[in-house]
């Protein structure tokens, strides 16, 4: 009995082993008949995106493709593009939905914020469940776009690791849903459907491009054809304007003219019937100098009428007309049929426009049926007339000018003799106002302009070997002469002195009066510089003697330079310029002498150019500030004011003195610019050091006294920067005093009354030092350092008498005296012991920025 049991019991198992196996086969034919289908579905996946069907059939059939797979009544493909974050849904199939999104239509991200797509897409994960269900886990809180679903299933569409869209089915029906199965299944296909779609739409864009290049390109083909057939009618016309234009120069005679024109019309548009007719100048007829015409018609010169030309010169433009509309004119009393003549089928005309109006036309017509013309005749008519008026126009005037010049040649015969008397009278007066205009009316001299004719002579002989010298002269206080004697006085110095001047020369030099009181002597053939210095050696001679003008007797002098020629030259001005450099020399060195022009002038005076310009662009930059050196007294070294000296900054050669600058400021009038510039930065800076007690000492050219408004401009000065006027001193040189002694007295008094101290400077070593003292308001002697240097050197004797004399002197006048240039402790005993109380020089302090002193 038990046996029989096992023997069931085995029977069970090995049944039960079977039907497991049973399945697991069953299984494996399911997976294998899903794998196939799978991958069929895949190979029409890819046939269909190698086909020649559009989008939306390709869409269509994926469609099919995946329905054969899985429930896809409800289906849609959505694409994304990450760069726009924007959405379209290429293929939408819903029952429900209907076409809630159409295929061409783009959504922005915003738009789509609460829909099942746009939150997968960012989810990135394939979802499957219903609607409501995968709302809630992508975040949408249960609710989403379109009606819900009962079952739902999308899969992100990747391409290299980027999500580019999604694919999706959903079932609205209980019982049709989706499986994990399906999900795989869809997962997997997404990725070979994007690529179809990919691939179809790619196709798709080249087509559209390759077509809208294609229309593009036949456009721009279209435009260019008509460019060039443009082009090619412009060259003709061009052609055939050139040649009309031609023709007014052309021989021969008007019918050849006539015949030209007609031919190259002809060339334009149809001119079988061509003629031209011109409006005589009274305006009375008409001329037809050319015709043809296939009728036979003669036109011949006629009164003015009621002709089609006659119509149309009266209108003055140009005139297209057919039958019909010669009919009307005819009807309406414009036009005359006997003047008209044969009647013709269309007929063109032009205005021929000249300078007084319309001068005739230029006519083209047709008798045939079948040739009419158009407006684009008529506006290349109306061009091409323009070009025959003015050809027209030329021609009359060539013709009239023959016959003026006919008449002109006798006219020219006629006048020949009565010119031939006038010719010799004319070159008389031409010479002589050559010498007037060539020669100074004062002295007889040749002048400026004739000067510079023979000195551009002699710079161009000097090429073949010649050599030359210019003297420049000039007359020494000539203004005293003038101002004090008289011009007439003047004149007559002047006229002496220009006869002396020609004794001391031979042919061919020249003298030559430049202008006033200026002279030049071109010395044409002179190799040494020896030679010139003869000349003017001769000149200065001869200028010793007294000059006798109404019994007085007057004593001249001249400055002379000298300029040689060499290769250098190669303009007048630059001889002139050197010959003046030279003088100005001269008459800097003491008047009533000579000085030769050499490279170190020329070198000086380029110097002082560069130097000018540096100035003013350190002023422009602010290069030039104020030192500050003190002035101190004797007994405790207490500190009574500081002298503000100037300094320049230069951005090349560092830290200036007055004595590298100063003289180059003097000459090129810039020191009145510099000094004002130091007098404010001083002031400035003053009120942090000087106490009210104590002075500010700035310096004054002798520029300033030729300035009225000086003083108030000093003064309004001080009210800006807030400096006193009892804290101001300013010095003056002898020098100064001397240029001009009573502006000086004027200027000085003006300042002395508002209460600014005056102190004269380098005292002791002027010619009237003891009348300026008397003479001016000063308050303050400052004894030249010339005098405070022998002190304590074994020569003070004559020093010391010298000052003790200044000091006494100082003392009756109650004036306030500082001894300059203290530099050892023996020279402030010395001073100390004979009575100086205030002193100033390196012993106490060099100059330096206002910041080294103690403040106020």
């Amino acid at each position: 009995m038990s046996r029989l049991r096992r023997i069931t019991s085995r029977g069970k198992r090995r049944k039960l082993i079977e039907t497991r196996a049973i399945q697991r086969l069953r299984a494996s034919v399911r997976r294998l008949k899903g794998s196939e289908r799978l991958q069929q579905a895949l190979f029409a996946i890819a046939n269909m995106a190698a086909s020649e069907l559009d989008v939306q059939s390709l869409l269509k059939g994926l469609h099919g493709i995946i329905a054969q797979l899985m429930y896809a009544e409800n289906f849609y493909i959505a694409l994304y593009d990450p760069q726009r974050q924007t959405v379209r849904f290429i293929y939408f199939a819903d029952v429900m939905d209907g076409e809630l999104y159409k295929p061409d239509q783009e959504f922005t991200a915003e738009q789509l914020n609460n829909t099942i797509t746009l939150a997968l897409i960012r989810h990135g994960q394939p979802k499957r469940g219903a609607s409501r269900e995968v709302a809630r886990d992508l975040g949408l809180g249960g609710q989403a776009v379109g009606t819900p679903s009962v079952d739902f299933m999308g899969v992100p569409m990747r391409h290299d690791g980027q999500i580019l869209g999604v694919l999706t089915v959903q079932s609205y029906e209980t019982g049709r849903g989706y499986s994990q199965t399906d999900q795989n299944v869809l997962a997997f296909v997404a990725e070979h459907v994007l690529n179809a779609v990919e691939r179809k739409l790619g196709q798709e864009a080249l087509e559209h491009r390759v077509a809208d290049r294609t229309r593009e390109l036949a456009t721009v083909n279209a435009r260019l054809q008509e460019q060039v057939r443009e082009r090619e009618r412009a060259a003709h016309l061009q052609t055939t304007l050139y040649r009309i234009a031609a023709l007014g120069h052309s021989p021969g005679g008007s019918k050849t003219f006539y015949r030209s024109i007609h031919q190259a019309v002809g060339e334009l548009l149809n001119a079988d019937n061509f003629y031209i007719v011109l409006v005589s100048e009274d305006r009375q007829r008409l001329d037809f100098p050319y015709y043809v015409d296939e009728a036979g018609a003669k036109l011949e010169t006629r009164p003015w009428g009621l002709g089609m030309s006659e119509y149309a010169i009266r209108g003055g433009q140009t005139v297209l007309m057919n039958k019909a509309g010669i009919s009307r004119l005819i009807a309406q009393g414009e036009v005359d049929a006997v003047t008209y003549g044969q009647e013709s089928v269309c007929w063109l005309g032009a205005p021929l426009l000249g300078s007084q109006g319309v001068m005739g036309m230029v006519v083209v017509q047709s008798y045939r049926e079948n040739l009419y013309y158009t407006s684009q005749d008529a506006d290349l008519l109306t061009f091409v007339s323009y070009q025959i008026a003015n050809t027209l126009q030329r021609r009359q005037q060539d013709e009239a000018l023959q016959v003026l010049n006919a008449q002109l040649e006798q006219r020219v015969l006629d006048r020949t003799l009565e010119l031939r008397q006038q010719i010799t009278v004319r070159e008389q007066a031409q010479q002589q106002l050559r010498h007037q205009v060539m020669h100074d009316p004062l002295t007889g001299l040749p002048n400026r302009l004739y000067l510079r004719e023979r000195l551009e002579r002699a710079l161009n002989a000097r090429q073949s070997g010649g050599c030359f010298a210019l003297l420049y002269l000039d007359v020494d206080r000539f203004k005293l002469f003038n101002d004090g004697l008289g011009h007439l006085v003047g004149d007559a110095v002047l006229r002496e002195v220009a006869a002396r001047m020609a004794e001391c020369v031979r042919p061919p030099d020249i003298v030559g009066r430049l202008s006033g009181d200026e002279f030049a002597i071109l010395l044409e053939n002179c190799p040494q510089p020896s030679t010139a210095c003869q000349v003017a050696q001769r000149i200065q001679a001869r200028m010793a003697q007294a000059v006798l003008i109404d019994g007085r007797a007057l004593h001249v002098s001249v400055s002379i330079g000298i300029a040689m020629s060499h290769e250098g030259y190669q303009a007048v001005d630059q001889v002139l310029h050197d010959a003046d450099t030279a003088l100005y020399r001269a008459k800097a060195a003491g008047r009533q002498r000579y000085v030769l022009f050499d490279e170190k002038l020329h070198a000086s005076a380029v110097n002082v150019l560069d130097l000018e310009q540096q100035m003013r662009t350190a002023l422009e930059a602010g290069q030039f500030v104020p030192f500050f050196q003190p002035i101190v007294r004797l007994a405790d070294a207490g500190i009574t004011g500081y002298e503000a000296l100037i300094r320049w900054q230069h951005p090349e050669r560092g830290l200036l003195g007055p004595a590298d600058f100063l003289p180059a400021a003097e000459a090129t009038g810039l020191i009145e610019a510099i000094d004002w510039h130091l007098y404010r930065l001083a002031c400035q800076a003053a009120r942090g050091i000087v106490g009210d007690q104590q002075v500010l000492n700035i310096n004054i050219s002798p520029h300033h006294f030729h300035s009225r408004n000086f003083p108030q401009r000093l003064l309004d000065m001080l009210s800006q920067t807030g400096i006193a006027t009892h804290q101001l001193c300013i010095e003056v040189t002898e020098g100064t005093l001397l240029s001009d002694p009573d502006a000086a007295g004027r200027i000085l008094g003006d300042l002395h009354e508002a209460g600014i101290r005056i102190a004269l400077d380098d005292f002791g070593t002027g010619y009237s030092s003891l009348s300026h003292v008397h003479r001016f308001p000063l308050k303050t002697l400052k004894i030249d350092r010339s005098f405070i240097d022998p002190l304590g050197r074994g020569q003070q004797q004559r020093s010391s008498a010298i000052v003790s004399a200044v000091l006494s002197l100082a003392k009756s006048l109650d004036l306030d005296v500082v001894a300059e240039g203290v530099e050892t402790t023996v020279q402030r005993d010395t001073l100390l012991a004979m009575g100086c109380k205030q002193a100033q020089g390196f012993l106490f302090g060099r100059p330096a920025p206002a910041g080294t002193w103690p403040p106020s």
